[in-house]
């Protein structure tokens, strides 16, 4: 019944492979642009209490510019968009947006007011929307499931990479801006520094995008022949299958999306953190959290990749998702003490070994859904799970903290404690769906080999 549902094998020439070459340079330009991505999304997190003096906004104010107002059209948007991956060219829809959502990111810096900049916040929410789900389904169609997880483990560097850059070098750019002050500018007038901030980040993206265009292969969907293409399954279709299969996906989407919101909540308010707790001057944390990021993350990303590449070779079907489950079970106190160490030194031990433990897990995550979903399938399932993972992540994850910070404690130097509340009620969650997901992941697992005649 599944194969009802899956895109048919079609016969004819099989189409030239996509040398390998070729192949890890999209991911070396897949990377780069998932860095211009969270770089300009998370830039906003460093920006925080300067904004909120600026434009008179709360911590619940500043959670819905940085969380909801991203989001809102990156689901609504995205989901349409994702009917356009499933029948092509992939690579042009996400080198037109790249060059939008890079735009938009620099208008936050023209933003006078609260609406102004939410306004800003959705067209990066709507540029991002195309960047996902055609990435991966490109990428699918690259490498052999047994090399996958190690590809798409790559390509998620860039995202612990845009997120340490936007706290490192957003971090040096305010400090430095900061001493500079008000910049008077041709036709935009007079910018504080945070909106400097925002356009200095945001253009250089654009030019990216234009080589993505230019250098990345647009490869044949698996299955399918030089000469003929598989149907495009209906939505209607996709959600059939989905259902189908929903012992699979479902505890699978609810483990991310829960770690998730443990990931970004945590991501959001760590440089407020360390001003509130510590005392530091805005832009400083950035620096070392940055640094922390950038030497870590990747490490826990290329291991969590290569452990779940070795346990496919050895035949275990629910491999992506055994390291998710390890990973969560290890990151578990680290999020929960995180933000209870008493002095910065331990403070930033404790977040390394978090942002480590979430690393190992996101590449596998990520890859679980490309194994067992069929080729022209993938972007619409790809943007419904990258929808939950923004959605109930970047929107809410954030949200909770602030909220537990101003109407629970109703004391914004409460923020640790509501951090470490948010973790011991997520981590267990986000454990419990990790373990319920494997026995309904082999099977589909299984169930997508023998459909791609593997």
């Amino acid at each position: 019944m599944a194969n009802a549902f899956a895109a048919r094998h079609v016969s004819g020439t099989q189409p030239a492979a996509i040398s390998g070459a070729r192949a890890w340079w999209s991911v070396f330009i897949f990377t780069i642009a998932l860095m211009f991505n969270f770089l300009d999304r998370q830039v906003m997190t460093l920006l925080i209490t300067p904004i909120k003096q600026d434009l008179g906004l709360s911590d619940t104010q500043i959670s819905i510019l940085i969380g909801f107002m991203f989001v809102l059209f990156y689901l609504v948007i995205g989901i349409p968009i994702s009917r356009l991956v499933d029948r092509g060219p992939r690579k042009w829809i996400i080198g037109a947006g790249i060059a939008f959502w890079s735009i938009m990111t620099a208008s936050c810096g023209l933003a006078q007011n609260f609406w102004q900049l939410a306004i800003a916040r959705m067209g990066v929410g709507i540029g991002e929307s195309c960047n996902g789900p055609a990435t991966y389904s490109i990428t699918a169609d690259m490498f052999p499931r047994e090399k996958l997880a190690r590809a798409i483990s790559v390509i998620n560097i860039g995202m612990v990479a845009g997120s340490g850059m936007a706290l490192l070098v957003g971090g040096s750019l305010i400090v430095w801006l900061t001493q500079l002050g008000e910049v008077s500018v041709p036709i935009f007038g007079t910018l504080r520094p945070w909106q400097m901030t925002f356009m200095i980040v945001g253009l250089p993206g654009v030019l990216w995008a234009l080589l993505l265009i230019l250098t990345v292969p647009e490869p044949h969907r698996r299955g399918e022949s030089a000469t003929q293409k598989a149907d495009v399954p209906s939505l209607t279709n996709v959600l059939r299958f989905l259902s189908l299969w929903r012992a699979a996906y479902i505890p699978m989407v609810i483990a991310v999306g829960v770690k998730s919101m443990l990931s970004f909540g945590n991501t959001v308010w760590s440089p407020s953190f360390f001003e509130r707790r510590f005392a530091w001057a805005p832009g400083i944390p950035g620096l070392y959290i940055g640094i922390v990021s950038l030497v870590i993350s990747p490490i826990g990303l290329l291991l969590g990749g290569w452990i779940a590449d070795k346990l496919a070779e050895r035949g275990h079907e629910d491999a992506n998702m055994r390291v998710v489950l390890w990973a969560s079970i290890g990151l578990l106190p680290f999020s929960i003490l995180y933000p209870l160490m008493p002095t910065p030194a331990l403070a930033l031990v404790m977040l390394g070994g978090s942002l480590f433990l979430g690393s190992v897990g996101a590449g596998p995550a990520n890859t679980a859904i490309q194994v067992i979903t069929p080729g022209r399938m993938r972007g619409t399932v790809s943007a419904l799970y990258i929808a939950v993972f923004n959605m109930v992540g970047y929107g809410v994850g954030p949200l909770v903290i602030a909220q537990l910070t101003d109407r629970v404690f109703g004391d914004e130097a409460m923020l640790p404690s509501s951090m470490a509340i948010a973790a011991a009620v997520l981590g267990p969650l986000g454990l419990l769906f990790s373990w319920m997901s494997l026995k309904p992941y082999a099977a589909a697992s299984l169930a997508a080999r023998k459909r791609e005649g593997i």
